[in-house]
């Protein structure tokens, strides 16, 4: 009988041992996850670790970022997919800095119409686009407007952030998954512009005919987001691009003015002065990105006339792009993916009637690429776009970035361009050629287009500087000025300017201001955040047509499975008691 006391006194020390022991291990655990950070993921394409420039861009908050999120309610299970993915990143993002904040909120709570009308103008005024999606309710399927963004504020400041990435022609699905993944990115983007108060330089050269004033006005105040944006008319100015500093020794450095240059639709010939000037701006660092129409063409002129002339436009560039990497060829693309036009069909009493047809020398383009430039962008419009060919140095790296789909045609210049096109069928045998890129990101080390080129006196001249070879650099070419013109509105004697990548005709928004704004970020980020956008998170879809063939097995197992298992383990447990104490 003592013996038995005996060992339940040491079981019931046993257990207390055991439990003071996992007491004492939780609360050392407690304490050293107090001074040390680690969090395991376990998903294949680590889906809840944040890239090591967001993390450092956490690091470097110390204010409150607060996110009005506004994914709350009834949706679709696609949009719940993505409150839920949005509700976890932004736990990610506060699990290394409580500084960010959240709430959720639902625009459509208020019982009443009016209520609901005015909370929903009001986000329209604050920049949040609504979206209008079918729910299925008890009395059927019903109209509901939401607004899959977000209004983040930071010390006083509040700026609109979208989380669908809106993609012409892409399914539902296809959507939400992309607006998934680019989820770290977009709101580590809108930390940083709320953030960002030292803002670099950027500058739109002028003085060759480049876009100006209200055809680049919209892309200008996006930019003005991250950049002070100003204009610059080079002019054969040495210190045009760049500024001179003398040293204490007696010596000289040259140092850029901006961090890049936008050089948007030259018209007229570049001086070898004004190309001196642009070569030694990127030797020194700086980032250019290049917009170059190498054919004329116009559509006031088909419009008077129904024809005009596709004729080369040489603005003195060739050679210097040619050392950098790539070719501007002579010629217009035409792909049977194109934008509509209208075209004037009859007239019906006093009203003229409008037809769209496919202009197909607008062609559409759609990047197939994961490059951050281009990776999820929607599709983007085109005026008279030319190819690209890439060359000359190995060393440099030469990515396409957009290019024209497998079903295009090359038309060499001179070329007649006439609306009779539009008056009957393509043949598909005419636009059979390869994909052609229209954009090429090039980087390297560049090599100056004058070295060996310049008289000894210009290049030894301590107050120019001459340098014959790039730092590591970047610069991206796109072989159509328009990419980045905004359509503008004549009203009351005021240009009144689209924003970019609206078209007035279709009443479509492409992705035209969104390439911009990444060809700029991507040229000037020294962080790495652009690299978050090539993320890739796969959508693990719901096989449906099985599911509902074998709806009866998945009731059963997700019903009665679990109830079985509590009654298996209670049975184990009881087998093993009796086990341990028949003895």
């Amino acid at each position: 009988m003592s013996s038995a006391r005996q060992t339940n006194k040491d079981i019931r020390r046993n257990n207390i041992l055991q439990l003071v022991l996992g007491l004492v291990i939780i609360l050392l655990l407690n304490i050293i996850g107090s001074y040390i950070f680690t969090r395991f993921d376990l998903t294949t394409e680590k889906r809840y670790s944040l890239s090591p420039s967001t993390k450092k861009l956490l690091r470097e908050t110390d204010d409150i970022f607060y996110f009005k999120v506004f994914l709350e309610g009834e949706f679709p299970a696609g949009f719940k997919m993505l409150s839920r993915s949005t509700r976890e990143m932004l736990d990610e993002f506060r699990a290394f800095n409580d500084n960010i904040q959240y709430e959720f909120i639902n625009p459509s709570e208020a019982p009443d119409a009016k209520t609901r009308n005015e909370v929903f103008e009001r986000l329209i005024q604050q920049g949040l686009q609504p979206t209008d999606i079918n729910v299925r309710k008890k009395e059927g399927m019903q109209q509901q407007r939401i607004f899959p963004g977000a209004i983040v504020s930071h010390k006083g400041r509040e700026i609109p952030l979208s989380l669908i990435s809106e993609q012409i022609g892409a399914p539902p699905d296809v959507i939400i998954n992309n607006s998934i993944q680019a989820l770290e990115y977009n709101i580590s983007n809108a930390i940083r512009k709320l953030s960002n108060t030292g803002k670099p330089k950027i500058a739109f050269t002028q003085g060759h005919g480049e876009l100006k004033g209200a055809e680049i006005a919209d892309i200008s105040r996006a930019l003005s987001d991250y950049y002070i944006v100003e204009s610059v008319n080079i002019n054969g100015r040495v210190n045009a691009l760049t500024e001179r500093k003398e040293n204490e020794d007696g010596t000289y450095t040259v140092l850029n003015k901006y961090k890049a240059i936008i050089i948007a639709k030259p018209d007229s010939v570049f001086s070898e002065k004004d190309k001196f000037i642009i070569d030694q701006y990127i030797m020194k660092g700086g980032k250019v990105l290049w917009l170059i129409d190498p054919v004329f063409a116009s559509m006031d002129s088909i419009q008077s006339a129904d024809r005009t002339m596709g004729i080369t436009r040489d603005i003195n560039l060739n050679d210097m792009l040619f050392r950098y990497g790539v070719r501007l060829n002579s010629n217009l693309l035409m792909d049977l993916n194109a934008l509509p036009i209208p075209l004037y069909t009859g007239q019906i009493g006093n009203q003229p009637q409008f037809s769209f047809f496919p202009w197909y020398y607008f062609p559409v383009l759609t990047s197939a690429s994961s490059h951050p430039v281009v990776n999820n962008l929607n599709a983007v419009r085109t005026e008279f776009i030319s190819s690209i060919d890439t060359v000359g140095n190995p060393a440099i790296s030469k990515t396409v970035l957009l290019q024209t789909s497998k079903y295009t045609r090359v038309a060499n210049t001179p070329v007649m361009i006439s609306l009779d096109i539009l008056r009957r069928e393509p043949d598909p045998a005419d636009y059979n050629q390869p994909p052609q890129a229209v954009a090429v990101l090039l980087e390297g080390e560049f090599e100056s287009l004058y070295n060996n080129r310049i008289p000894a006196e210009i290049a030894q001249a301590p107050e120019i500087g001459f340098t014959g070879r790039s730092p590591e650099n970047r610069m991206i070419v796109m072989a159509d000025g328009d990419l980045i013109k905004n359509q503008v509105q004549f009203s009351a004697g005021t240009f009144n300017p689209y924003p970019l990548g609206y078209d007035r005709f279709t009443g479509q928004t492409f992705g035209n201001r969104e390439l911009m704004l990444n060809a700029v970020n991507y040229l000037c980020d020294d962080t790495g955040l652009m690299a978050v956008r090539s993320r890739e998170l796969r959508l693990r879809s719901l096989d449906v047509t099985r599911a509902r063939k074998d709806l009866l097995m998945w009731q059963l197992i997700n019903t009665a499975g679990p109830v079985l298992l509590v009654i298996l383990f209670g049975f184990i447990q009881s087998m093993i008691r009796k086990y341990r104490y028949a003895r």
